[in-house]
């Protein structure tokens, strides 16, 4: 009795604290300014092809990653105009070297109104979307890639099969494409849906309030007006991927270890088997943690920095993510690990 009334008590508090907490962020977002933009270069009016990416950036030392750089790069060889927009407020004269190098526009700004704030910024500033946009990308650093070619990735945007897409879709809190990276479509720009959503950003100063009504509502919004929303790695075709036969496979190979316990096929046998229980639970999953292998072994190119660095979902398998790198995708995982050890180290966000 007295546990439930403390559990009782405790999400009393809970409440209140957010009742609290959500008004009072979105009172602070409404007194901001928008534009909180430090320093542009170049200066003056800037040519933009009719494909933009926007690339958001935070690294409190002003590093960008080599790995950004290359993302960055074959943004632009696949015909994207790249924007990047840093909400460290600094970079180091390297970095701002080398994004000179690839990108058409670079905009420093102050770290408020984390991803959706700083892409409001740079579209407000460069008056996108402009007479002439047929799309704009918004992508952000928050992964490790891209692990294989982009450009076959770019090709499969079709926008006559939908306005905007995703690479990954969540029904995590309500139906959503992940925000990391969000691709739209001529179709979408020219949608009163845009303008509304994008009038209604405000630099709020707490994460979930921008996790639920911006990375979440952006889909909302534009499903709202009217527009098609597809995830190029649907979340269903995902969950088939991680079948019975797999299971089956797995414990095979288990039993045929003479009593042996191969960890790595333990943990990957329990991770199967929480996703399974999940699907029968009708719980939502992530599927850039949960189902990261499913992702990486049909050509997805990312894997989620906080996959590797914090694993917060405590996920069973993601142990044996370099060999799946090295062995399966024939790719170097060394950039990432030298990116995990500077972050070890404290050196990076």
């Amino acid at each position: 009795m007295m546990s439930y009334l403390k559990k009782q008590i405790r999400a009393f508090f809970v409440g209140c604290k957010w009742y609290v907490l959500i008004p009072g962020a979105r009172f602070i977002g409404q007194l901001r300014s928008p534009r909180q933009i430090l320093r542009v270069w170049p200066e003056g009016e800037v040519t933009l092809g009719l494909k933009i990416a926007i690339f958001m950036h935070f690294d409190g030392r002003g590093v960008v990653r080599a790995q950004l750089l290359d993302y960055m790069r074959e943004l632009r060889e696949n015909g994207r105009t790249v924007v990047f927009v840093s909400n460290a407020g600094k970079l180091l004269p390297a970095s701002l070297a080398a994004l000179r190098e690839i990108c058409a526009v670079v905009i420093l700004r102050r770290n408020i109104g984390y991803d959706f704030g700083a892409w409001r910024d740079a579209m407000d500033y460069l008056g996108l979307p402009r007479a002439d946009t047929e799309e704009v990308i918004l992508a952000n650093d928050s992964v490790f890639g891209p692990l294989v070619p982009l450009g076959d990735v770019l090709r499969r945007l079709n926008y006559e099969k939908a306005d905007i897409w995703g690479l990954t879709e969540s029904w995590q809190v309500r139906y959503h494409l992940q925000s990391f990276f969000l691709a739209f479509g001529p179709a979408a720009l020219r949608a009163p849906a845009w303008e509304k959503f994008w009038r209604s950003v405000r630099p709020v100063p707490m994460k979930s309030y921008i996790v639920n009504a911006y990375e979440v509502g952006v889909t909302q919004a534009m499903v709202k007006g009217g527009l098609r929303c597809a995830a190029l790695w649907p979340y269903e075709m995902l969950i088939k991927l991680v079948n019975r036969g797999e299971l089956e496979k797995l414990i095979v190979a288990e039993e045929s270890e003479l009593g042996k316990a191969d960890p790595i096929q333990i943990t990957r046998k329990l991770q199967v088997l929480r996703i399974r229980d999940g699907v029968a639970r009708r719980v939502a999953l992530n599927p850039t943690s949960d189902l990261w292998r499913q992702l990486l072994l049909s050509g997805f190119p990312f894997i989620k920095r906080e996959l590797l660095r914090d694993n917060p979902t405590k996920v069973e398998d993601v142990g044996d993510w370099v060999e799946v790198v090295r062995d399966s995708l024939a790719a170097d995982p060394e950039p990432i690990l030298q990116d995990l050890r500077t972050m070890l180290k404290g050196g990076a966000p």
